[in-house]
């Protein structure tokens, strides 16, 4: 399905990105893991082994996207590595939820950091060397986006950035065959999830119609749908992935 594409995915040494990035290796696209720091490059490389065991081919690479020079080493390093980009998945993100009367300046600054301007980072370096093949684009946002979550004043604003994002960049770029969507997880089974209760998971899932959690698996296969020509004629759209939560 993706036999000879590059695909670079950010912070994809764990959870979704991981997940994301095992599913687009399995189906033949050559992958960039890209981690935030030296201290993820383990878990980076551990993705990069995994790929390599099932005769893959993937590196990672170590960048900050919420620096515009360091997202473009990222691209630039990818370039230089596989010769182009053909998919870009915008997955790095972070969280540091309070409600927002005690919400720092700094908390709020880090989030949209992360999250928003480093999506913007690594597009505004990646679509130059895409327009030559087109590609795609995939920025994950979530729910809490759509709907706002209290407490996550922060994460919010930056999901719901990349959502408008989204729909401006997939009208810039579509007479360049770049097609720009986005993904709206749920709840998702994560490191982060797994150290919740039962009780508290129970409670989770009466607010979803399905009840129960999705897997980061069921959030890859929608992002290998999109990288894929199966969604041709799609963009500037964001598909959900909640099991029915905000519906």
């Amino acid at each position: 399905m993706l036999t000879e594409k590059v695909a670079v995915v950010t912070g994809g040494n764990r959870g979704i990105g991981k997940a994301i990035a095992l599913a687009f290796a399995k189906q033949g696209a050559k992958v960039v893991i890209n981690c935030s720091a030296e201290k993820s490059l383990e878990t980076a490389n551990k993705v990069v082994d995994e790929i390599a065991s099932f005769g893959g081919e993937a590196f990672a690479v170590v960048a900050d996207v919420s620096s515009f020079s360091e997202a473009k080493n990222l691209i630039d390093a990818s370039i230089k590595k596989f010769g182009k980009i053909d998919i870009l998945v915008n997955n790095a993100g972070i969280t540091k939820d309070g409600l927002l009367l005690r919400m720092s300046e700094e908390d709020f600054d880090d989030v949209i950091n992360v999250n928003l301007k480093g999506a913007f980072n690594c597009i505004r370096h990646a679509v130059r060397p895409m327009m030559k093949f087109g590609g795609s684009i995939i920025n994950m946002t979530s729910v809490s986006g759509l709907s706002g979550n209290a407490g996550q004043v922060n994460y919010s604003s930056a999901k719901a950035g990349l959502v408008g994002m989204t729909k401006a960049t997939a009208r810039e770029f579509a007479k360049k065959k770049i097609r720009v969507n986005a993904i709206a997880p749920g709840f998702i089974e994560t490191d982060m999830t797994h150290g919740l209760n039962d009780e508290v998971k129970n409670e989770i899932a009466k607010t979803i119609p399905l009840k129960r959690m999705g897997s980061v698996e069921e959030v890859a296969n929608v992002a290998l749908f999109l990288a894929s020509d199966l969604s041709s004629y799609i963009t500037g759209e964001t598909i959900r992935v909640d099991g029915g939560m905000i519906m």
